[in-house]
């Protein structure tokens, strides 16, 4: 199953309250932090919540 890995690539000050808890509920906590998890509608859903703050990548 493929994988995605996120990296946050903006801060999260300044944003809105659910943009933060999207973060924190995908585990980043700040600038340049990486989480791998599994490409499911749910975490997909959650990347482009806050497309804006992260980069997305597809990995094996």
């Amino acid at each position: 199953m493929a994988r995605l890995k996120i990296t946050q690539v903006k801060s999260r000050i300044g944003s809105k309250q659910n943009h933060r808890e999207t973060l924190r509920s995908l585990g980043l906590r700040r600038i340049n932090d990486v989480v791998v998890k599994e490409d499911r509608p749910e975490i997909r859903g959650m990347a482009t919540t806050v497309r804006h703050l992260v980069t997305v990548e597809e990995v094996d």
